[in-house]
């Protein structure tokens, strides 16, 4: 089959448009869970903003009126990230664990921040809820930094090609500090020096704005490659 044949496929346009879906709404996330939850508030009956204003992190939100919309979301990341295909097995079961992780961070929440008691079994779901965060960031800085680098054997590596690879880098470069950060918080010698500037939200939200650019890079919403361009095979 031909690029142009290939290109024109419905069933490629459609995985093209899934993956830039996924990339806007990875992106978007943190975006849409902040100001829905200052909306909603406002239009509640008291039509006051909400307190906090922001909450702490992106798992707090679980809690607000926009936790359906978070549960939601990260679901259909999940299941997106499982039926996604590669060139090889790794890619398979990258997606595989990434949709696994994911769906678990869905599934198993944080403990409720305006609760100041917790019970035993809330901890161990939110410990749970911490290790599957970390492995869902590690996972998707994986998609970035290899899996998304990679082309099919014998295809033509274009001028954008190796722009996108560049800015694939750097966003599983920026998935991986985020992580660094978001993990040390729960290292007492580490989290004073970094509680001042409580940089949870921020972190994750960095996080998922770079995982949803380079999906949204990949399904051929940026950089797309100009008709004709070659440059060199690999």
């Amino acid at each position: 089959m031909s690029a142009r044949m290939t290109r024109m496929n419905p069933a490629v346009l459609s995985y093209y448009a899934l993956r830039r879906t996924v990339g806007i709404l990875a992106l978007s996330l943190p975006f849409a869970l902040v100001i829905g939850a200052i909306l909603l508030a406002l239009a509640g009956p008291d039509h006051v903003l909400p307190h906090p204003i922001v909450q702490r992190s992106i798992s707090d939100y679980y809690y607000t009126p926009m936790g359906s919309y978070l549960v939601g979301s990260l679901c259909v990341i999940a299941a997106f990230l499982m039926c996604s295909r590669g060139y090889d097995l790794d890619d398979e079961i990258a997606g595989y664990l990434a949709g696994a992780f994911t769906l678990g961070v869905a599934l198993f929440p944080s403990v409720n921040p305006h609760i100041a008691c917790h019970t035993r079994l809330q901890l161990d779901v939110q410990f749970a809820h911490t290790g599957l965060a970390a492995l869902m960031f590690l996972a998707l800085a994986y998609f970035c930094l290899f899996l998304f680098r990679r082309s099919s054997p014998g295809k033509w590596i274009t001028r954008r090609k190796g722009h996108r690879n560049i800015l694939y880098g750097v966003c599983g470069l920026i998935i991986v500090v985020c992580d660094v950060v978001m993990i040390s918080l729960n290292f007492r010698p580490v989290s004073p020096w970094l509680q001042p500037i409580d940089p949870l939200l921020l972190s994750e939200s960095m996080a998922l704005v770079a995982f949803g650019v380079a999906w949204l890079t990949k399904g051929e919403g940026i950089l797309r490659d100009p008709p004709h361009e070659r440059v060199r095979k690999v």
